[in-house]
């Protein structure tokens, strides 16, 4: 596995809770993510610039991070950063952004021999590919709301709405079609039920519906049935049996 150190300065305790957490989760793949310290020994190979925060900027200015490739978070972004983004930080697009840089590259073809008509025909524009898919991640608590985020966007679903009560829930249920749906059973009070009912017949027939649950009870698992079946996972989730989840969606 690569391993890629990125100084990250400036940034609240909040955004930095959910960019470790998405560190921590791409320790599973080809190429991680780590926070850099100068404890390591090892260079940082990328910088993650708060431009709220003065000490970051007077950092970004300093002759030694020149070399750096420099990710410019906030308003004024120099032209000297690599790439920008502004707030609220949608920190699954920082990470696919980071891993144009440093993923492994596409394989090549170096064939330079006549090109046929058949060929020919293959160069034309692909046609028009279906929408890219999008999630609905339900749950009053932000952390889980954040780490579930990171688990969809390791699985390649970068783009998802986020609900934090059952009313917001089934209002963006009925105005946006969803591949996914990760909603928290306390979200419905004392009848989680039908409102795992309700999303179902809000327009989300054909979504991967999983329902996240402190306790998964045999009587659970029959309520579930007569419930538009959705998948239930006990809280707090296992990664893999939630990775299992995203992987069969």
């Amino acid at each position: 596995m690569q391993r890629v150190f990125v100084k990250v300065l400036g940034f609240s305790d909040v955004e930095r809770h959910a960019l470790n957490t998405l560190f921590r989760l791409s320790e599973e793949r080809d190429t991680g993510y780590a926070l850099w310290s100068p404890d390591y020994g090892v260079a940082a190979q990328m910088a993650l610039i708060d431009s709220e925060s003065h000490e970051a900027v007077v950092e970004f200015e300093s002759p030694s991070n020149h070399e750096l490739k420099m990710i410019w978070v906030g308003a004024g972004a120099p032209p000297t950063a690599w790439r920008s983004f502004q707030r609220p930080i949608q920190w699954p697009d920082v990470i696919a952004a980071m891993d144009q840089l440093f993923g492994p590259p596409p394989d090549l073809d170096f064939d330079l021999g006549a090109t046929t008509d058949e060929e020919a025909q293959d160069t034309l524009p692909p046609e028009p590919g279906p929408p890219p898919q999008r999630a609905l991640i339900a749950a009053a608590d932000r952390n889980e709301r954040l780490y579930l985020r990171a688990r969809l966007s390791l699985a390649g679903l970068t783009q998802a709405d986020e609900a934090a009560t059952a009313a917001d829930a089934l209002e963006l249920a009925r105005l946006n079609r969803y591949s996914i749906l990760l909603v928290d059973f306390g979200l419905g009070g004392e009848d989680g039920w039908d409102f795992v009912r309700q999303l179902r017949t809000g327009g989300q027939g054909g979504a991967h519906l999983i329902v996240t649950k402190p306790g998964v009870s045999v009587v659970d698992r029959l309520r579930a049935l007569w419930s538009g079946r959705p998948a239930l996972l006990a809280m707090p989730a296992d990664p893999a049996r939630l990775k299992a989840l995203l992987e069969r969606a």
